[in-house]
């Protein structure tokens, strides 16, 4: 089964294009052919769309899906009389918001996205702290930090950290815990001051093995001894000093983001 769909808006066309692909995505066995058309802000450019969306129809022998956001009821009446299956994707949801608080949505286009702006600066700011405090590069200005990602080598500090910086504009650094780091169980000195920005990562010693052998082929590095004494020495640090852990063995940076989003209690700051 083939679909065309549309998504359509009077602004940049983001907000209604991440909603209806997060639709679509729950059914299987259709192929969607997707266009999105945004700045349609007039009447003559929301004809100009009925007449694409038609065209679609009579070529497809069945009618589109529309997704819009449209602030102007004008332009929404427009799309409305295409004979396709249209959904107003804010409509679904200001009409019982504004019934809810006794009062009426702005019905402003270009809302989203202005906000949108503001979190993608954010997420910019953030990649930036986290590449410039990767790997232990920089330690002056970690009270900046929102969390410090700390772990052996290779023990998936750095993606962690640019993911929860570029899709939730976390400030996250990350520090690599050596070999004089792990001679006791003290926090590294240069790390006390932010015990509380601590959140441990850990991995099972044959990946890390593994993952370093790709790396330093045949070097002492990637030796099974030392990633496993690595490991050990890791984990009695976190748990001599309270520091929470994940291990990273089995988990992708994206579930690996959001389990310390939630266990460190830091709020997103953007959404991905």
């Amino acid at each position: 089964m083939k679909r065309s769909v549309f998504f359509i808006s009077d602004s940049t066309g983001i907000t209604v294009e991440a909603l209806g692909r997060s639709v679509l995505s729950q059914f299987d066995g259709v192929t969607f052919a997707e266009q999105t058309l945004a700045f349609v802000d007039t009447p003559q450019k929301a004809a100009d769309t009925v007449r694409q969306i038609q065209a679609a129809s009579e070529h497809d022998g069945a009618r589109p899906l529309i997704f819009y956001t449209f602030a102007d009821e004008i332009l929404a009446d427009v799309i409305r009389q295409s004979g396709a299956l249209t959904m107003d994707c804010l409509e679904i949801f200001v009409r019982p918001i504004e019934e809810e608080l006794g009062i009426t949505a702005l019905h402003s286009a270009g809302r989203a996205h202005s906000m949108r702006d503001r979190d993608y600066q954010r997420r910019i700011d953030a990649l930036n702290f986290a590449m410039g405090f990767d790997d232990g590069a920089r330690l002056q200005g970690l009270h900046n930090a929102d969390i410090v990602l700390i772990g052996v080598s290779r023990s998936g500090k750095t993606p962690t950290s640019l993911y929860l910086a570029l899709h939730f504009g976390v400030f996250a650094a990350n520090y690599p815990l050596v070999d004089e780091d792990l001679a006791d169980d003290a926090i590294p000195t240069t790390l006390a001051p932010y015990k509380n920005k601590l959140y441990g990562l850990t991995i099972e010693p044959t990946r890390l093995t593994q993952i370093r052998e790709q790396r330093r082929p045949g070097s002492q590095y990637a030796k099974s001894e030392k990633c496993e004494r690595e490991v050990r020495a890791a984990l009695r640090l976190y748990k001599a000093n309270g520091i929470p852990y994940l291990d990273t063995t089995n988990r992708s940076v994206e579930e690996l983001s959001s389990k310390i989003l939630k266990e460190s209690a830091l709020l997103r700051q953007a959404g991905g």
